[in-house]
């Protein structure tokens, strides 16, 4: 196996204790269960563990007619998508207490880390993920994506894949419009419902997380169903799994491994390449410190999962004393589009505190920020991003 040393929270080197869950009494949140922090540490890590972790990796088939064999530099973000849509496979087809460990030979656990190879063979690989972005985002192959980007591929992948039994709704606007969740989970059949991963992109502050959003964070990992959060620090991608105090938790994709295939995990080489998916320590991070542009996930495996999970949007995430992360509404209001005269006349004749004039953190769309200058791959060795 072939990882680096150089791992964000600890240091694999040293014999040390690694600091990745500190030593208090405190409640750790973890994909909707809930931990002791001192009293659960082993059980935390176990959790940890039995996530898929996505990487960098190095040495794959080039992506499309580019020369890239590693997507150091570029891909992080990619990987975040990765890992987000492994849990929601995992907690669909395993469940939510399901365990990984090193002799794990379940079926149906290598049909889902099949999936995230780096080959074009593989559904939701990186080469998948860098297509379908380049095809149908305008994402040239190579190049940073931000969240509510992943999220479009990610929803257009599953598509193709009938063994994943997953559809993708992605929220827009900072609005949840539940009959656009209720016309793709049950097309004609109303007691039918087809498993959903939803993503609600958000933009919660212009250079920072703005604090009055953290307690709706926090409360969005103590929901059944959690399937983390995508996003990450300033120029860093990074996949959210908890939170425990006022830091959260995550486990990072910027460790470069060679690539390789698990397969049945039969051969000594498929059984280690099977290890670089899984990291036992995660990272933390002070909320503040967050990027203000990411999105949350949640996996509805059933129609009664997906309403009691707009209750709790509704008496916890966004009531109950937190500021409102988003809107749920039955059905999506159309755009209002501000006529000259309004827009003109109305802002000579009204002070700074009209309505119009006022924009909150939430109403600011998710868009793709791009840099003035062209940008290229980062030859050198910082592991950075721009992500939006």
């Amino acid at each position: 196996m072939d990882m680096l040393d150089a791992y964000v929270g600890y240091d694999l080197s040293s014999c040390t204790e690694p600091d990745d869950i500190p030593k208090t009494n405190e409640t750790v949140w973890l994909l909707g269960k809930q931990y002791n922090a001192s009293e659960d540490l082993e059980a935390i890590r176990d959790d940890v563990q039995s996530r898929l972790w996505c990487t960098y990796r190095r040495g794959f088939v080039p992506i499309g007619s580019t020369t890239l064999t590693t997507d150091k530099g570029w891909g992080c973000m990619l990987r975040c998508g990765q890992m987000v849509l492994a849990q929601a496979l995992i907690q669909l087809h395993l469940g939510r207490d399901w365990r990984w460990s090193l002799d794990t030979m379940d079926e149906t656990y290598l049909k889902i880390v099949n999936r995230f190879e780096d080959s074009k063979q593989a559904p939701f690989s990186l080469h998948q993920i860098a297509l379908m972005g380049d095809s149908s985002e305008e994402k040239r192959i190579g190049e940073w994506f931000g969240p509510n980007t992943v999220a479009q591929v990610l929803k257009k992948l599953v598509k193709f894949d009938d063994w994943c039994k997953l559809v993708i709704h992605v929220a827009l606007d900072n609005t949840l419009a539940t009959d656009e969740i209720l016309e793709l989970c049950t097309t004609k059949d109303p007691d039918a419902w087809k498993p959903l991963l939803l993503i609600i992109p958000l933009r919660l502050g212009l250079s920072e997380v703005n604090p009055i959003y953290i307690e709706g964070l926090k409360k969005c990992f103590q929901l059944p169903g959690n399937c983390g959060m995508i996003g990450g620090r300033p120029n860093q991608a990074l996949y959210f799994i908890g939170y425990v105090g006022d830091e959260a938790l995550y486990l990072d994709p910027h460790t470069v491994q060679r690539v390789g295939s698990v397969g049945d995990k039969r051969e000594a080489t498929e059984q280690e390449q099977d290890e670089t998916f899984h990291q036992r320590y995660a990272s933390r991070i002070k909320f503040a410190s967050m990027d203000p542009s990411l999105a949350v996930c949640f996996l509805c495996v059933n129609r009664r999962q997906f309403e009691l999970l707009v209750a709790r949007f509704n008496d916890s995430v966004n009531g109950g004393g937190s500021q409102a992360l988003f809107e749920v509404t039955k059905t999506r209001q159309a755009p209002w589009t501000p006529t000259t005269t309004s827009s003109a006349s109305s802002r000579k004749n009204s002070g700074p505190t009209e309505a119009f004039n006022v924009i909150s953190a939430t109403e600011i769309p998710n868009e793709e920020f791009e840099e003035v200058e062209p940008r290229t791959l980062d030859d050198s060795d910082e592991e950075f991003e721009i992500i939006a």
